[in-house]
This record gives C-alpha cells, sequence and structure tokens, in this order.
C-alpha cells in the first residue's frame, strides 16, 4: 500500500516536472519570437508627393515603383501627385508626405522662411523646360524684352515653372510685376489655355512641350530642356527634379534616407543604361495621352538631362541662387546657408 503511495507520488512529480519545462520551453519561444520580430521590425511607410506624376522630369518616381526597387530595398512607398511643386512642398511642411519630388531650387526658397528642406538624390541636371510661346503671338514675341505685360502660363504659383518665367521676364530688362503668372498647371489645361488665347507663353515640360508642337499651337522660344541651351539661357546647369525632405526627417531616418537613395540610384543608372522604348514600356501607358511615338520623342529629347549618380553638381546649388536672386533679391538677406539645401552622402554611400 505504501509502495502504491509513493508510486503515485513519483508519477505526480514527474507530471509536474514535465508541465513545469513546458512551460519554460514555450515562455522561450515567445520571448524568442519577439526579439526575431524585433530586430526584423518594417521601416516606417513613406509617403512621397510628386509635381506631376505624369511629367518626365519628375518619371524616376514612377518608374522607380514600377521596377521594384522600392520593395528591393524593404521600403513601402505611396506614391501621389499633384499639379505643382509648391503644393508639394507645401504637403512636406505641414507633415502630410515625408518626401517630395519636386525642383531643387524650393530648398533655398523655403529655407528664407525659416524651414530647413533639403535635396537627397539629385535627378535633373536642367530644368527640363521650355519657354513655349503660341504662334498666335509669335511674331510679335522676338526677344525677352517682349515678355512684358504677357500672360506666362506656369503650373502654380510659387512654382518653379513661375520662378524661371520672372527670372526670363527679368533678364528681358523688366521686373516680375511686368508680367502676370497665369496657373495653368500641364498638359491638358496648358494647352486649352493656349488654344482659347488665355496665356500667351508658357513655361512647361515633356510631353506637354511634344503635344503643343504636334497641335500647331505653340513652338519653342527659349530651351531649358538641353544642356547647351540652359548654359545658353541660364549661363550654366541649373539643377531641378530631385528628392528633398524634411531636414529633421533625414537626420532623425537616416535608414530610410539610405535605402531611397539607393533605390532612386538604381533607377537613374536604368534611365542612362536603356532606350526611351524600354524605360516608356516600365511606364503606366496613360502617359502616352495617346500617342507612344509622340511620347517616345519627348522622352528621347529629356533622357540626357537626368544624373547617372544622383549627386548634386558642385557648381549647382550657387547657380540657383544666382538665378533666384536676380528676380528676388531679399533672398540675399535672408543668409541662405547653402551646404543645408542638399547632401550628397546617402548617395556617395549607394554600391
Amino acid at each position: 500500500m505504501l509502495m502504491k503511495k509513493f508510486t503515485l507520488l513519483g508519477t505526480c512529480i514527474v507530471l509536474l516536472l514535465s508541465l513545469f519545462l513546458a512551460g519554460c520551453s514555450n515562455t522561450d519561444k515567445t520571448a524568442g519570437s519577439k526579439n526575431t520580430d524585433a530586430s526584423s521590425e518594417k521601416l516606417p511607410k513613406v509617403k512621397i508627393m510628386v509635381g506631376g506624376m505624369e511629367k518626365i522630369i519628375y518619371s524616376p518616381a514612377k518608374l522607380t515603383e514600377n521596377l521594384g526597387y522600392f520593395k528591393e530595398e524593404g521600403l513601402d512607398v505611396e506614391l501621389s501627385s499633384t499639379a505643382s511643386g509648391v503644393n508639394s512642398e507645401q504637403a512636406l511642411i505641414a507633415g502630410e508626405v515625408q518626401g517630395v519630388v519636386g525642383y531643387y531650387d524650393h530648398t533655398i526658397d523655403i529655407q528664407s522662411q525659416g524651414k530647413y528642406i533639403q535635396t537627397v538624390v539629385q535627378f535633373g541636371l536642367v530644368p527640363g523646360q521650355r519657354l513655349m510661346v503660341s504662334n498666335k503671338a509669335k511674331d510679335k514675341i522676338k526677344t525677352l524684352a517682349d515678355l512684358k505685360g504677357k500672360n506666362i502660363g506656369v503650373t502654380g504659383l510659387g512654382a518653379s515653372t513661375n520662378f524661371l518665367a520672372s527670372y526670363l521676364v527679368t533678364k528681358g530688362g523688366n521686373s516680375p510685376q511686368d508680367y502676370v503668372p497665369v496657373p495653368v498647371g500641364s498638359g491638358s489645361p496648358l494647352i486649352a489655355a493656349m488654344e482659347q488665347g488665355t496665356i500667351q507663353l508658357a513655361v512647361t515640360s515633356q510631353p506637354t512641350i511634344a503635344l503643343l508642337e504636334a497641335k500647331g499651337l505653340a513652338t519653342s522660344f527659349k530651351d531649358l530642356e538641353s544642356l547647351d541651351g540652359t548654359k545658353e539661357t541660364l549661363g550654366g546647369t541649373y539643377p531641378a527634379s530631385s528628392l528633398y525632405m524634411s531636414s529633421d526627417y533625414v537626420k532623425e531616418n537616416p535608414e530610410v534616407a539610405q535605402r531611397l537613395a539607393n533605390a532612386f540610384v538604381k533607377t537613374l543608372k536604368y534611365i542612362n543604361s536603356h532606350s526611351a522604348e524600354e524605360i516608356a514600356d516600365q511606364l503606366p501607358k496613360e502617359y502616352y495621352a495617346g500617342d507612344k511615338n509622340l511620347y517616345l520623342k519627348a522622352l528621347e529629347s529629356s533622357l540626357s538631362m537626368f544624373s547617372p549618380d544622383g549627386k548634386m553638381p558642385s557648381d549647382g546649388p550657387d547657380k540657383v541662387y544666382e538665378i533666384l536672386t536676380t528676380f528676388n533679391p531679399k533672398l540675399k538677406d535672408a543668409n541662405i546657408d547653402l551646404s543645408k539645401t542638399y547632401t550628397n552622402k546617402f548617395v556617395d554611400k549607394v554600391k
């Protein structure tokens, strides 16, 4: 009888010991699982606003997404489009997005207001724009001096196209108050404004340039699309389309900035090593506006503008500052620190 009690007690002890060890094992597994999750924690989602996704000057944004380079870098990127770069800038300052694909010149302009944003990857080495003159008005517009009193279409008030229009008017011997900037966006709204005579000129990019020419509505007046044309008109290169972000965000999220740089530099290398047709095939068909051949022509004329490595040219910031202060002398009193308007440290680390 006593032996049976000892046997039963032993069995109970073994059973309790087994349950205890199993519990410890499960606890260890749970802890290990938590550690694994922590070590493989995803990077924060990145919202990037583009100042017109269909514009060729900003094509690296959608191209990077469609080539799968964001995913390759472990990034969750949400792209959105707006009609004007100035809208994107405002969304960034408001904290609605973490990045903008827009013109570098906004980083200088916004610093004059006491806010700091910086270019992380430089896409375009020239504006990629043309000043187009209506065929109905071109006989009366022969020089930049003739821009006085004219309505000039721009994507938005305070946009980079507005900056360039103001500079060209000023270069013609007039002041920024001597013309009327008309916010017409790009594409169909701009074309309609040209057709209706609401504007006599427009600063615009591809494929709107090609569409205006194909419809017989306008002719190129000043070339800011090619390197030679830009140097002739502006006196040097003018780094334009880029990825810019809040300086504080970059400082707090260096891993995100680095992976974005990795992805976009891959895209720039793709652009510089593939044909216009191969690139177009990676973009949405609606960008062709119903005419792929015309789109290919427009794309071909723009490819030389793209940087091969995403770096800011050493003389670029000074030239942009010079252009901006020509028509906005108040910038000279803002003590702009150009070194804080861009960084090459992330693209320098891209393998």
